[in-house]
């Protein structure tokens, strides 16, 4: 197997240019390949330790057919008070609180942006700080009887949102009224998130002239019960008090462990389409790593039958063949996984630096690496296994003819 090996790596050698060629469009796959999978699977962790801390007994009650954050597509579809209510005095749920997320007009010292503020009760804004894994890094959090304060996320002080610094103290205008910072919160990796404005609910209602309405309800389940049999035991209260039939429900109901599995599905389709898009480069480069082969048969014919002649058998004149193109595979595959790891690192600073989330990260794990290395050697190999049987197939006579 050795004198096979080195046989097929000389004969590239001497063919350098054409070897180089060939190789472009399975390095270009394999880059490709390796780079989506690396940062769809650094997303996709990211985003279940997002879950995780979340926990897996919470419940998330949404209006259907939403928007933007925190925003219903039609009056009929907005949740209530009422509704709030109703799911706290479900059986198996140990607490549960609403908030209000609405888009909005900001400005800090002649400066304008839109922003998303967050109205939540002072009470309820600790428990949400929880669960997001988040702690107020200077100033304090929202507490019973601030009416025009603001807790700021952490892009407003850390960040570029405002090209003057902004900080505890400051006053901030938010639809034309003023409110005092009072606390900052830490980074959460997101940049919507991370530029919040998280005021008193009552105060967002009163500015924005909204009666009653909640964008989002956030239940626990209590230890001992199944967070799935309290969310559908939720669904069928808020089902028969809002007076709506089964399947025609205005709302959606899901434990923290069914968003992420539907998320998880979805992305997985996503990304199966990215990955085959680019496998289109794979096929393209094993065409190439064909054509090369059947080239290198037809100018090395005399050689086959020279080989032949000598003793070489079917089976050695086709292990050489099959080892160049495996070889080609091979070869290209590796410049593609430095090339794909080069993409993906890449992605993951751009994203880090003109985003400011480090939500895209970029993974490698071993299984990837290899993986990506033995599916080029496969795509090199079976691209070369026509050309190799009809070298295989050359008579010793014929060959030694050919001109």
């Amino acid at each position: 197997m050795k004198d096979y090996f080195f046989l097929a790596f000389n004969n590239l050698k001497r063919r350098k240019l054409r070897s180089w060629l060939t190789m472009i469009g399975i390095f270009i796959g394999i880059a490709a390949v390796v780079a989506l999978i690396s940062l769809g699977q650094g997303l996709q962790s990211a985003i279940e330790e997002q879950f995780e801390q979340l926990g897996s007994d919470k419940i998330i009650i949404m209006p259907k057919g939403m928007g933007p954050p925190g925003t219903a597509s039609s009056d009929s579809l907005i949740l209530t008070s009422k509704d709030l209510k109703v799911i706290e005095n479900v059986r198996g749920v140990e607490y549960a609180f609403g908030y209000l997320t609405k888009q909005g007009q900001a400005k800090y010292k002649g400066e304008s942006v839109i922003n998303y503020a967050a109205g939540i009760n002072s009470e309820d804004f600790e428990l949400m700080a929880e669960m997001g894994g988040l702690t107020i890094i200077d100033g304090r959090k929202l507490e019973k009887g601030d009416k025009f304060k603001v807790v700021v996320g952490y892009n407003h002080v850390y960040k570029d949102t405002w090209d003057k610094s902004l900080g505890v103290g400051n006053t901030i205008e938010i639809e034309g009224y003023d409110f005092k910072v009072v606390g900052v919160m830490s980074k959460i990796g997101n940049p919507i998130d991370d530029n919040l404005l998280y005021v008193s609910k009552d105060v967002l209602k009163e500015i924005l002239e909204i009666e009653d309405e909640e964008s989002q309800i956030i239940a626990k389940a209590s230890s001992g019960f199944n967070p799935i049999d309290v969310a559908e035991t939720i669904e069928r209260k808020l089902r028969k008090s809002r007076g709506e039939k089964e399947e025609q429900e205005t709302f959606s109901v899901q434990t923290s462990e069914q968003l992420l599995e539907s998320f998880s599905n979805i992305f997985g389709i996503v990304q199966a389409v990215l990955v085959g898009i680019a496998g289109i480069s794979l096929l393209v480069g094993g065409i190439g790593i064909m054509n090369t082969m059947y080239t290198s048969v037809l100018e090395r014919t005399k050689e086959i039958g020279t080989m032949k002649a000598i003793g070489a058998k079917n089976s050695d004149i086709l292990l050489i063949f099959l080892f160049e193109s495996g070889l080609l595979g091979l070869v290209g595959g590796g410049i593609g996984i430095g090339i794909g790891i080069g993409l993906g690192e890449g992605a993951e600073y751009i994203a880090s630096i003109s985003l400011g989330t480090n939500l895209l990260q970029a993974v490698f794990p071993w299984y990837l690496i290899i993986g990506a290395l033995l599916f080029s050697f496969l795509i090199g190999t079976l691209s070369g296994i026509f050309p190799a049987m009809q070298a295989a197939k050359l008579k010793p006579a014929d060959a030694l003819r050919y001109e």
